[in-house]
């Protein structure tokens, strides 16, 4: 008995490694790598590059857009409330400074001291691949 159940088990796993009429369908070849043209999007020359000052070319702004987002179009901003309004006026919410992007990375803006390391960081030349610059020390 234990014999015939050892020529049973080989046969069958011999079986399994033969190919059949089941098994011999012809699938993708996937190292065949077809190549496709690129895509490309033609210029637009009726894009001009905006004015310094000028009104922003969108016209709606981000809340009005997602009022109508919520909910649907035609819906109008409520108007703010006195109290929002002076919290803005307080806040300088209505000030904007056209030249901000020229005065951010200037030295006599205010910043948080992040620490030795940081202010390291920040003044080492541009492009240095120097260890000593970003090891780090405590204390």
């Amino acid at each position: 008995m234990r014999n015939l159940l050892i020529i049973c088990g080989a046969a069958m796993a011999l079986a399994a490694c033969g190919k059949t009429s089941m098994t011999d369908r012809k699938g993708p070849d996937e190292l065949a790598i077809g190549r496709s043209a690129p895509l490309v999007v033609p210029q637009d020359f009726a894009l001009t590059p905006p004015k310094p000052g000028a009104p922003r070319a969108i016209g709606q702004d981000s809340q009005s857009s997602a009022m109508e987002a919520l909910f649907g179009p035609g819906v109008k901003v409520p108007p703010k409330s006195p109290a929002e309004q002076q919290l803005l006026d307080k806040a300088g919410a209505g000030a904007n400074d056209p030249s901000i992007r020229s005065n951010a990375g200037d030295t006599k803006t205010p910043t948080v001291n992040k620490g030795a390391f940081v202010r390291e960081l920040m003044d080492a030349p541009a492009g240095t691949r120097n260890a000593a610059v970003a090891e780090v020390r405590i204390g």
